[in-house]
């Protein structure tokens, strides 16, 4: 008797999601017509350029997109496209000792992101916006190596989920 009220309150369950037809935990909705996405390459206009960042969130994000999405990436004419540069990249003292000296630094990198809807022609879903993100570390830390990497792996996995929040979920 238990097995049987539990099959049914899991087909229940099923019903139910069923009927609300695309659902998704992450918030993320698309037009079901929209089938492909475009990331250019994001440049470093920062005014301290750290080599390979670039690179490195550009495929952060089509990675996000297409991890979280079922979207196909293409290299041009995406009818979703997303585009801009790094802004900002630096590391400033965050908190001092009694010696006048940093006690933790602070790497912050700013990204300036444009976002097309191309099957839209009213622009409604477009924007421009500045998206930012930080790392605390240790002042007796170097930014250089697995560090940096760490860094900027905490940085760019904030910045490119509110890039995607901002752009497909429609909360």
């Amino acid at each position: 008797m238990k097995k049987t009220i539990t099959i049914l309150c899991a087909f229940l369950c099923m019903l139910t999601f069923q009927g609300c037809g695309i659902y998704s935990f992450n918030g993320i909705s698309i037009d079901e017509n929209i089938k492909t996405f475009q990331v250019n390459f994001f440049q470093n206009q920062a005014p301290i350029v750290e080599p390979g960042i670039d690179r490195t969130f550009t495929f952060a994000l089509q990675d996000l997109i297409q991890d979280q999405t079922n979207l196909s990436l293409v290299s041009n004419n995406g009818e979703l496209l997303f585009e801009g540069e790094i802004v900002e990249y630096y590391i400033a003292p965050q908190a001092s000792t009694s010696e006048n000296t940093a006690a933790q630094n602070r790497l912050t990198i700013s990204v300036n992101v444009r976002y097309y809807n191309n099957t839209k022609t009213d622009g409604e879903d477009d924007f421009e916006r500045r998206f930012s993100f930080f790392s605390d570390v240790p002042a007796t830390t170097q930014l250089v190596g697995s560090e940096l990497d760490t860094a900027l792996e905490e940085i760019f996995e904030r910045i490119t989920q509110d890039i995607v929040n901002e752009s497909l979920a429609k909360w």
